[in-house]
């Protein structure tokens, strides 16, 4: 981990190219340019808000407005889909720093996720701006997103070391993948809330990772609780995600040396 670590702050200069050039591949050459990774979340969070606000007559949620509430679960549901959609296909995406053997690839996966990381903080700014457009003022508890996004980000790199390095010998994956991000999204409760579901089947919910995530973006712009106050469920979400980068790191290292032979 240590040495994982001084890769990174080695390789800083070119990990910052390299997710310039991600934002320039994706966007350059469309009339709006970077606009785009921003308007499609916007849209998809109007699409929602339109559909269940105006059509369903959606109430407010513990007496707070509905949009807020959806906003507060769907943002880093985004980041996750993204940067686990994306970093999956990281190694083949770069498939002409494989062969370089001064780079460490085991750092490619990164480029992805720093990229829809700075897209996802921007958002958390943006829900930032509407809370406090609806009146509410600033709490010590909303600072506590950050760390939720650290969290995301590390689930996304064991996550993406893990789909990145299988996807390139079973290209099967990257539909797995797209089908696991589409179920993931409806059985995360993040336009539903857990209190719909009967308190017996609750741990069910909570086995998935994500959950922890976006009950803990609400806790912390909602509900003004710390993520401490849930040992149970902190430390359950640790171990998943400590034993998904463990594992992903030691199938990455495993299959590393056959990259080049099957790109």
């Amino acid at each position: 981990m240590l040495d994982f670590l001084k890769a990174i702050f080695k390789s800083k200069t070119l990990l910052w190219s390299l997710t310039k050039n991600e934002f320039k591949q994706k966007y350059v050459g469309n009339f709006l340019g970077i606009f785009w990774a921003f308007i499609q979340p916007a849209a998809m969070i109007a699409i929602f808000w339109f559909v269940f606000q105006v059509g369903f007559k959606s109430q407010p949620v513990d007496n707070f407005p509905f949009i807020l509430w959806l906003v507060a679960g769907m943002f880093p549901w985004f980041y996750f889909a993204e940067g686990l959609s994306s970093g999956t296909n990281s190694i083949q995406a770069n498939a002409f720093l494989v062969k370089k053997i001064v780079f460490r690839v085991s750092l490619l996966p990164m480029i992805p996720l720093l990229s829809a990381l700075a897209i996802h903080l921007f958002f958390i700014f943006f829900m930032y701006g509407m809370f406090l457009y609806y009146g509410y003022t600033p709490e010590i508890y909303w600072l506590q997103v950050f760390y939720y996004a650290f969290a995301t980000s590390v689930l996304l790199l064991g996550l993406s070391w893990l789909t990145s390095s299988i996807v390139i010998f079973f290209k099967d994956v990257g539909q797995m993948v797209a089908i696991v991000i589409q179920f993931g999204f409806w059985l995360t409760p993040i336009f539903w809330s857990l209190k719909m579901v009967p308190e017996q089947y609750h741990w069910i919910i909570n086995l998935n990772p994500m959950a922890y995530i976006v009950n803990g973006f609400r806790e912390s712009m909602i509900y003004h609780t710390w993520f401490w106050e849930d040992i149970s469920m902190t430390l359950y979400f640790w171990g998943v995600t400590l034993s998904i980068f463990l594992i992903g790191g030691l199938t990455f290292k495993k299959l590393r040396p056959h990259f080049s032979d099957v790109l």
